[in-house]
């Protein structure tokens, strides 16, 4: 079990890793990411997204319903808490706080959740399907409330208005990270089948997104030096422990057992994301509680995992 997780996680550390040595090494200017970054959040990420939703039968995506609303639920309150904690007790900024927070409450599903899914419960169209719906449901639903902060914090230091709550949302809703699965999303429900030669002209960008945003995020590591705080202590220990049990009090409120419970439980038991630094990066905020978060997160799950493996299996 820890050998298919260390399996898993490999690929992840080796590439970012990689990214790491570049940046230290001055291969790549670790003080100045923005292209690599604008390529990531504009272009490959949005493509990967759009893919793999308009490429779901909306069918499929209602059947996925229960996964969207427990894993939408237990999003938002791990995002609420952990940002009331950074701003109220660990006096925080704003910004800070939204890229920390985003990085603790939204799982690795790009990078870890088809290969710990697919070892657990085999590999099979529903297994990719479950996996390809966590994305998107991170991306359109989570991702709008960090970049819905940071634009208003960004419009405040640029002594703009920041209270107009609807042009706020716009211009978060707007961004390509969230608009390319919510127009997938949009022209499945639909019935728009997109024409076989723009999917296969975009499919290259789709396939660069992980790798390469985990390659930047070992640039923009190489920047920082690695602090570990109580507030740090407490985005781990919630990513890792506490977040899968809030997903498991619900799968037994709404009843639920066998693989759809196990995948609920399993998918928000996986470690950080890397979007909080990358969105960070993008505002120019540099966490270094989000970065140490997503760094321990990702080491300490090699023990967390198979726990949660070994308790979800007689469900």
């Amino acid at each position: 079990m820890v050998y298919m997780i260390s399996h898993a996680l490999v690929p992840i550390f080796a590439i970012m890793l990689l990214g790491f040595f570049a940046g230290k090494s001055k291969m790549v200017n670790n003080q100045d990411v923005s292209m690599i970054n604008t390529f990531v959040m504009d272009f490959a990420l949005p493509a990967a997204l759009f893919i793999a939703t308009i490429q779901t039968p909306w069918e499929g995506i209602v059947a996925q319903s229960t996964l969207i609303l427990i894993l939408m639920l237990v999003m938002w309150i791990t995002f609420a808490a952990i940002y009331f904690l950074a701003t109220k007790v660990f006096n925080k900024s704003p910004q800070d706080a939204a890229v920390l927070t985003l990085t603790a409450a939204m799982p690795n599903y790009a990078a870890l959740g088809l290969p710990i899914l697919s070892n657990v419960l085999g590999e099979s169209p529903s297994t990719t399907l479950s996996v390809a719906v966590s994305i998107a449901s991170g991306s359109v639903l989570l991702t709008p409330l960090c970049l819905l902060i940071l634009e208003r914090e960004k419009a405040c230091e640029e002594g703009k208005s920041g209270s107009n709550l609807l042009i706020l949302m716009w211009r978060s809703i707007k961004k390509p990270i969230v608009m390319g699965p919510v127009l997938g999303i949009a022209l499945s429900a639909i019935g728009i089948k997109m024409p076989e030669l723009i999917l296969v002209a975009i499919k290259p960008l789709g396939l660069s997104a992980t790798a390469t945003a985990l390659f930047l995020t070992g640039v923009i590591l190489s920047a920082r030096k690695l602090q570990i705080n109580r507030m740090v202590s407490v985005g781990v220990m919630t990513k890792l422990l506490l977040q899968p049990m809030i997903a498991w009090g619900f799968v037994l409120v709404f009843g639920l057992h066998g693989s759809v419970a196990i995948t609920i439980i399993l998918m928000v038991a996986l470690s950080a994301g890397f979007f909080g630094v990358v969105f960070g990066n993008t505002f120019g905020v540099h966490s270094p509680d989000a970065e140490a978060v997503l760094l321990l997160s990702s080491v300490l799950c090699i023990l967390s995992l198979p726990l949660f493996i070994f308790l979800t299996s007689g469900i």
